[in-house]
Protein backbone atom coordinates (compact mmCIF):
# COMPACT_ATOMS: atom_id res chain seq x y z
CA UNK A 1 0.00 0.00 0.00
CA UNK A 2 2.49 2.58 1.21
CA UNK A 3 4.30 2.05 -2.18
CA UNK A 4 1.39 2.25 -4.46
CA UNK A 5 0.81 5.59 -2.63
CA UNK A 6 4.46 6.21 -3.36
CA UNK A 7 3.92 5.72 -6.93
CA UNK A 8 0.67 7.37 -7.24
CA UNK A 9 2.47 10.77 -5.76
CA UNK A 10 5.17 10.36 -8.28
CA UNK A 11 2.74 9.90 -11.33
CA UNK A 12 1.16 13.57 -10.08
CA UNK A 13 4.43 14.85 -9.77
CA UNK A 14 5.13 14.16 -12.86
CA UNK A 15 2.15 15.03 -14.77
CA UNK A 16 1.70 18.24 -13.04
CA UNK A 17 5.44 19.18 -14.33
CA UNK A 18 4.28 17.93 -17.13
CA UNK A 19 1.17 20.20 -17.90
CA UNK A 20 3.39 23.07 -17.66
CA UNK A 21 0.78 26.19 -18.31
CA UNK A 22 4.42 28.65 -19.56
CA UNK A 23 5.30 27.23 -22.50
CA UNK A 24 8.12 29.80 -22.37
CA UNK A 25 9.15 29.30 -18.99
CA UNK A 26 12.91 28.26 -19.86
CA UNK A 27 13.42 30.98 -22.50
CA UNK A 28 11.82 33.49 -19.43
CA UNK A 29 14.06 31.78 -17.06
CA UNK A 30 17.31 32.20 -19.51
CA UNK A 31 16.21 36.16 -20.16
CA UNK A 32 16.00 36.95 -15.93
CA UNK A 33 19.78 35.60 -15.98
CA UNK A 34 21.22 37.08 -18.85
CA UNK A 35 19.26 40.01 -20.01
CA UNK A 36 16.98 41.51 -17.57
CA UNK A 37 19.55 43.77 -15.73
CA UNK A 38 19.26 45.56 -18.81
CA UNK A 39 15.99 45.78 -20.07
CA UNK A 40 14.75 44.94 -16.87
CA UNK A 41 11.51 42.23 -15.19
CA UNK A 42 8.94 44.52 -16.94
CA UNK A 43 11.09 44.65 -20.69
CA UNK A 44 10.97 48.46 -20.18
CA UNK A 45 14.36 49.04 -20.90
CA UNK A 46 15.92 51.85 -19.33
CA UNK A 47 14.74 55.26 -20.49
CA UNK A 48 17.15 56.66 -22.89
CA UNK A 49 20.09 53.85 -22.24
CA UNK A 50 18.27 50.84 -22.47
CA UNK A 51 15.67 50.03 -25.76
CA UNK A 52 12.10 48.80 -24.44
CA UNK A 53 11.37 44.92 -25.26
CA UNK A 54 8.09 45.23 -23.96
CA UNK A 55 5.99 46.68 -27.18
CA UNK A 56 9.13 46.56 -29.39
CA UNK A 57 8.66 47.60 -32.87
CA UNK A 58 12.17 46.54 -33.26
CA UNK A 59 11.39 42.87 -32.25
CA UNK A 60 8.99 43.28 -35.51
CA UNK A 61 10.98 45.09 -38.30
CA UNK A 62 13.70 43.07 -37.40
CA UNK A 63 12.79 39.21 -37.08
CA UNK A 64 15.30 38.45 -38.76
CA UNK A 65 18.13 39.74 -36.47
CA UNK A 66 17.51 39.34 -33.56
CA UNK A 67 19.31 36.06 -32.56
CA UNK A 68 22.67 37.93 -34.07
CA UNK A 69 21.87 40.56 -31.41
CA UNK A 70 21.39 38.15 -28.67
CA UNK A 71 24.53 35.99 -30.01
CA UNK A 72 26.79 39.02 -31.01
CA UNK A 73 25.47 41.91 -29.81
CA UNK A 74 24.98 45.21 -31.54
CA UNK A 75 26.80 48.76 -31.17
CA UNK A 76 25.65 51.91 -32.87
CA UNK A 77 22.63 54.12 -33.37
CA UNK A 78 18.89 51.83 -33.06
CA UNK A 79 15.70 53.28 -33.19
CA UNK A 80 13.14 51.73 -30.99
CA UNK A 81 9.88 52.77 -30.90
CA UNK A 82 10.75 56.46 -32.41
CA UNK A 83 13.34 56.71 -29.83
CA UNK A 84 17.04 56.64 -30.61
CA UNK A 85 19.29 54.79 -28.63
CA UNK A 86 23.19 54.68 -29.30
CA UNK A 87 24.44 52.23 -26.53
CA UNK A 88 26.45 48.54 -26.55
CA UNK A 89 24.51 46.00 -26.29
CA UNK A 90 26.67 43.17 -24.95
CA UNK A 91 26.45 39.65 -26.44
CA UNK A 92 25.81 36.23 -24.60
CA UNK A 93 27.96 33.91 -27.30
CA UNK A 94 27.81 30.94 -25.14
CA UNK A 95 23.88 30.73 -25.25
CA UNK A 96 22.95 27.21 -27.81
CA UNK A 97 20.85 28.23 -30.72
CA UNK A 98 17.82 26.38 -28.64
CA UNK A 99 18.34 28.54 -25.45
CA UNK A 100 18.63 32.03 -28.26
CA UNK A 101 15.56 30.73 -29.99
CA UNK A 102 13.81 30.23 -26.24
CA UNK A 103 14.80 33.91 -25.22
CA UNK A 104 13.10 34.95 -28.52
CA UNK A 105 9.94 33.17 -28.18
CA UNK A 106 9.82 34.51 -24.20
CA UNK A 107 10.06 38.29 -25.31
CA UNK A 108 7.93 37.22 -28.23
CA UNK A 109 5.22 36.78 -25.90
CA UNK A 110 6.16 38.46 -22.20
CA UNK A 111 4.65 41.95 -21.78
CA UNK A 112 1.35 41.42 -23.93
CA UNK A 113 3.92 41.48 -26.57
CA UNK A 114 2.20 38.89 -29.62
CA UNK A 115 5.18 38.38 -32.08
CA UNK A 116 4.70 35.20 -33.18
CA UNK A 117 6.96 31.78 -32.62
CA UNK A 118 10.35 30.93 -34.15
CA UNK A 119 11.73 27.69 -33.85
CA UNK A 120 15.43 26.66 -33.64
CA UNK A 121 16.05 25.26 -36.41
CA UNK A 122 15.04 29.52 -38.04
CA UNK A 123 17.39 30.87 -35.03
CA UNK A 124 20.41 28.10 -36.19
CA UNK A 125 19.65 29.27 -40.10
CA UNK A 126 19.45 33.29 -38.73
CA UNK A 127 22.57 32.91 -36.90
CA UNK A 128 24.33 31.33 -39.75
CA UNK A 129 23.76 34.44 -41.78
CA UNK A 130 24.71 36.64 -38.82
CA UNK A 131 27.47 39.32 -40.66
CA UNK A 132 31.24 38.88 -39.75
CA UNK A 133 31.92 39.60 -35.93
Amino acid sequence: MKQAVSTLFLVVILALACNDSNPYRQGGNLYRMHCESCHLANGQGLGQLIPPLAGSDYLVKHREEVACVIRYGMEGPVTVNDTLYNSVMAGIPELSDVQINNIINYINHAWGNDYGASNAREVSAQLKRCPSQ
